[in-house]
């Protein structure tokens, strides 16, 4: 047990979020495992409220770069704070958003506020952003363990993704991910995690 929580720990502290990808291709059904392992996270009332939608269409992933560089244009230009702008600077960051087509694949969770049957019934789902947020969890998790990087884009608003991918009224999107391997020579800031006595407190 020690040997495995060690080396997996050692596994997940090389991860990085990464905003630089290739364009190299991704087998499908490396995605479609990562996805149902996603798919293993617990959900309130096992409800699952999820549908993780993914894209490696090049016309919809143009679209969806169009939309969200819209997005973030307004978010550079005036909706983030001077504090927030400052905050970003370590990451050479701006409302241009080239990865969204150059990455093989993006993968876009969306949250279930209720579900509908068949015949238009409607039924609640508990716990939705807590239960979805793990599943991203897991996600992140399957995409580093697989050899992959990724990146957790959150444009506000992503209205516009519900509407390029048409999805129902009971969806919303809750984050974009693209996945695929890193550009050549690709570097990530140095940063440092919090300790274990800055992170945890045991009593």
């Amino acid at each position: 047990m020690q040997a495995r929580v060690s080396a997996y720990y050692a596994l997940m502290d090389g991860r990085r979020s990464l905003r630089h990808f290739s364009d190299k291709a991704v087998a499908r059904n490396l995605i479609e495992k990562i996805v149902m392992t996603a798919s293993t996270a617990p959900s309130g009332a096992h409800k699952q409220p999820w549908t993780f939608c993914v894209v490696g269409n090049p016309k919809i992933k143009k679209a969806i770069r169009q939309a969200a560089e819209q997005e973030e244009y307004e978010n550079y230009h005036g909706r983030m704070s001077d504090d927030w702008l400052k905050d970003l600077e370590p990451f050479d960051t701006d409302w241009h958003k080239p990865f969204l087509e150059t990455a093989p694949w993006l993968i876009i969770p969306f949250k279930k506020s209720y579900d509908v049957d068949e015949k238009g019934n409607h039924s609640k789902n508990y716990y939705v952003n807590e239960s979805v947020g793990l599943a991203c969890g897991f996600l992140l998790t399957a995409i580093h363990n697989a050899g992959l990087v990724a990146l957790t884009h959150t444009p506000s608003p992503m209205r516009f993704l519900q509407d390029i991918l048409q999805r129902p009224d009971n969806e919303r999107p809750f984050l974009v991910i693209p996945v695929g391997y890193p550009a050549d020579g690709v570097e990530v800031p140095v940063l440092e995690r919090k300790k274990l006595a800055d992170v945890a407190k045991f009593f």
